[in-house]
């Protein structure tokens, strides 16, 4: 088994143009690849398994808290591939707050046992770049950097400048470098980078950036530098046990954010899921509940508001008693409007209120959440980890359910509340990944089963 996790100096320097890359230049090669993302990202993932065509999974230590679930989420994933890679977030040593085993790529890591390729930005830099390298190699020991790749270089002699210096003053080898250039940098918008399901000639340019990285990344010598003795092995909780269960989810261009784990673990204890589009079908599919996972829902409104006999489905699903469960562009959806622009479009209307767009971030984050009172989650005093990023805010007379908090460094830096539960629909801005507890996933499955 080969393993490498590839992460920046910071956040910017092509960190995800580099490992679609990689990853790409793989695929051309003929290996099964196993792609990863740190942290609780969903449309890196979603490159990464438009690229192989298998599903990416996020490695994120503070949803994830014990670190036997992150390692069998991260093992269980290299079954049948002959390549785990894993794509770092922000800078190598940063998550959450100062402490550089807190959420952070290198905590990873050095959890998991994986080497790690930095990915230096070569523009305007030349000896410097030494510098950077060596400070990122000798801050943490028990970190494995066993190399680096030079992203954004002008030229070869330009590349060969930034590799002599930092060969001389460390003793970390340098695998390779990708030019500038205009075509290969990815759109982007106000949550990050363009959705793939946005982008038409999305493949194609995968397609070049491989072959440019088979041209001038070491691919073969990375993989000489990065074997595992690792084995796949079990998750440390049950998947035995039988719920069936038919969920329907919403799946489409406005909703598309779930995560792999997620979606597996429910397949695994005897769920069917049943895919639906809130853009093009005309009502809900047959089912025991709905999941309306987060999504740009601001940028198909006009869309959504025009199908009207689908939200009245939603809507007499809810009336009917029907468990939903809603995060983030979900809680949009089923708010009664959403505002783009100063203009008003009518939604499905379980919640009062409306979801107004925002210039900035309005969360973004890690967060710890208590429920205060019953709801889909579980009974009063339920916990739960997630992370919330969003421009919009739900105005609205409904009553929170859900305290939350912000911490940093043993500091509470925020507080707020928020999350709403009407009869059996729950909706909130929480994103959350269900590995974090056994005991939290079978309350949430029980409840959407109505036992």
């Amino acid at each position: 088994m080969k393993q490498f996790l590839l992460a920046g100096t910071s956040s910017g320097v092509g960190k995800t143009t580099v490992t679609l890359a990689v990853l790409q230049a793989l695929i051309l090669k003929g290996y099964k690849v196993q792609p990863y993302k740190v942290g609780p990202d969903y449309i890196d993932t979603a490159y990464h398994s438009r690229i192989s065509q298998r599903a990416s999974r996020n490695l994120d230590m503070f949803m994830i808290p014990d670190v036997e679930a992150l390692r069998g989420t991260y093992q269980e994933g290299w079954l049948q591939a002959d390549i785990a890679l894993v794509e770092g977030v922000m800078g190598l040593f940063d998550g959450l707050g100062t402490d550089r085993d807190c959420a952070s790529s290198a905590a990873v890591a050095k959890r998991l046992g994986i080497p790690v390729i930095l990915i230096v930005d070569g523009k305007s830099t030349s000896t410097s770049a030494a510098a950077v390298v060596k400070g990122f190699a000798e801050f943490d020991p028990d970190v494995a950097i066993v190399g680096v790749i030079i992203n954004r270089v002008a030229s070869q002699q330009h590349f060969e400048l930034i590799k002599g210096a930092i060969e001389r003053y460390t003793n970390v080898e340098v695998f390779g470098y990708l030019k500038k250039e205009d075509s290969f940098i990815l759109p982007s918008r106000h949550l990050g980078l363009v959705p793939q399901e946005e982008m038409a000639e999305l493949d194609q340019l995968f397609l070049d950036l491989g072959r440019r990285a088979l041209e001038t990344i070491a691919i073969d010598r990375i993989l000489a530098c990065c074997d595992s003795d690792s084995r796949p092995a079990s998750l440390p909780f049950s998947t035995s046990v039988s719920l069936p269960l038919r969920l329907g989810y919403a799946k489409d261009e406005a909703f598309h954010f779930y995560y792999a784990d997620n979606l597996s673990w429910l397949e695994k204890v005897g769920a069917t899921l049943v895919p639906f589009s809130p853009l093009r079908d005309t009502r809900l599919p047959e089912a025991d509940a709905y999941y309306f996972g987060g999504g740009f829902p601001e940028v198909f409104a006009d869309q959504l508001a025009e199908n009207v006999s689908f939200r009245q489905s939603v809507l007499e699903a809810h009336q009917a008693g029907k468990p939903i469960y809603a995060e983030c562009g979900g809680l949009m959806y089923l708010g009664e409007f959403l505002e783009v622009e100063g203009a008003l479009h009518s939604m499905v209307g379980i919640f009062q209120g409306v979801s107004r767009m925002t210039k900035r971030l309005k969360r973004f984050g890690y967060c710890r959440a208590v429920c205060k009172e019953d709801t889909l989650f579980g009974p009063k005093g339920t916990i739960v980890l997630g992370h919330e990023f969003h421009h919009s805010i739900f105005e609205t007379q409904e009553q929170p359910v859900l305290h939350l908090e912000k911490w940093r460094d043993g500091e509470r830096v925020a507080s707020w509340e928020g999350g709403y539960q009407k009869g059996n629909s729950f909706a909130s801005y929480l994103h959350v990944h269900f590995y974090q507890s056994e005991n939290l996933f079978y309350q949430w499955l029980h409840r959407l089963r109505r036992d």
